[in-house]
């Protein structure tokens, strides 16, 4: 990721909440993003209400549209060199495909952008739990 800013990046909802931190995320991918946004087919009270929660500050998102159609309006509205989508699906990669995003699984996104997934965050808690409960008499 090369901080051109010349990017356009999307996340699905689910995969914002793979992350551990998605509000330090959305800060992180500012620094080498142009727009960052939120598509989603869920109600858009459940992306605001999760969006606040994170304190995350979105430059677009999906709103009462479909996914495919909100992809389609994000890049004709938002003129950069590249447009990602970063998701969690197969569905995903071929809602990217179909409306001629590049497709980021989350998992590769956290790994070169060294974010934390929430699953790891979790598997370190078990853990911690678990060697406490051999501790117990």
């Amino acid at each position: 990721m090369n901080g051109s800013g010349e990017m356009t990046l999307a996340f699905e909802l689910e995969a914002l909440k793979a992350l551990a931190s998605p509000g330090e995320v959305f800060d992180d991918a500012r620094r080498w993003s142009r727009y960052v946004g939120v598509i989603s087919d869920k109600p858009t009270y459940v992306v605001t209400n999760f969006t606040r929660k994170n304190r995350i500050r979105q430059d677009f998102f999906s709103g009462p549209k479909g996914r495919a159609e909100s992809l389609a309006s994000v890049r004709e509205q938002f003129d950069t060199d590249r447009h990602v989508f970063v998701g969690t699906a197969d569905e995903d990669r071929d809602l990217a495909d179909e409306e001629d995003w590049e497709y980021l699984p989350v998992e590769q996104a956290a790994e070169a952008a060294e974010w934390t997934l929430a699953a790891e965050v979790e598997d370190d808690d078990r853990a911690v739990e678990e060697d406490q409960r051999d501790d117990w008499p």
